[in-house]
């Protein structure tokens, strides 16, 4: 007979008794049906009180921060196998009595049986009982919650500044070279200083100004010369046509 014999046949949780918790200190833990246990142990020991019971053995409030009350219940869950009863399995569970809302404090009447309900969960696990949602998160809900995956930032596309007017009035003669060169196309200028000086268009300094307006200013030489010398060919190759 094997010892995995109860376990393997409670450890899976069909579907329907799942439900993803949405928020709170358990968010993204996974919340069982708890009349899908009472079913688990029932298919396998038979009727409550029959093939499996349990004795509340304690019961108590204890007050907690804010005027909080919280309430425990503790019992031993009793399975008989073989004709015979088992020794007690313990299980302690709780509820909030006095919670603390954004209205203020609330009593529930219903503490004791939920965290009876969650007492009754609590022993069921120590047979296997819907051990595949607690081993798969590796989690229960009295460990700490992990740290959320570090995201790298996206990247972003610099973002064009406005048009601005210097004080120095070098500077703004130099901007209108530089962009007259470039069409008038700001999104390029501000591309090409980021590239260059990680700042945009608008934010270079006189020095950094003077740099890139001697650059587009070889550049449009070059092209002028370039252009020349084709319209040079050109005629050359027109007038030996004729």
């Amino acid at each position: 007979m094997s010892n995995l014999r109860i376990y393997e046949k409670v450890r899976a949780v069909p579907l329907e008794a799942q439900k993803k918790i949405g928020g709170g200190r358990l968010k993204g833990m996974t919340d069982i049906n708890p009349m899908w246990r009472i079913k688990a142990l029932t298919e396998q020991f038979g009727p409550c009180g029959v093939g499996w019971r349990y004795e509340v053995v304690d019961k108590q409030l204890s007050p907690g921060a804010d005027g909080t009350v919280a309430a425990f219940v503790d019992i031993l869950l009793y399975c008989k196998e073989c004709e015979e009863w088992g020794a007690g399995i313990p299980g302690t569970g709780g509820s909030m009595f006095v919670a603390k809302e954004d209205r203020g404090l609330y009593t529930d009447d219903e503490c004791f049986k939920k965290a009876l309900t969650d007492a009754i969960s609590v022993a069921a696990k120590a047979l296997g009982v819907g051990a595949d949602i607690y081993f798969a998160a590796d989690r229960t809900k009295y460990d700490a919650a992990p740290e959320p995956p570090k995201q790298d930032k996206p990247k972003t596309e610099p973002q064009t500044t406005m048009p601005s007017v210097s004080e120095n009035p070098e500077v703004n003669r130099l901007r209108g070279i530089i962009l007259a060169e470039l069409k008038q196309n700001l999104a390029i200028a501000d591309k090409a200083a980021n590239a260059r000086y990680k700042k945009n268009f608008y934010d270079l300094s006189l020095v950094e100004l003077q740099e890139v307006a001697a650059k587009v200013t070889a550049n449009a030489e070059v092209k002028e010369i370039n252009r020349a010398a084709r319209m040079d060919t050109s005629h050359e190759e027109a007038g030996d046509r004729l």
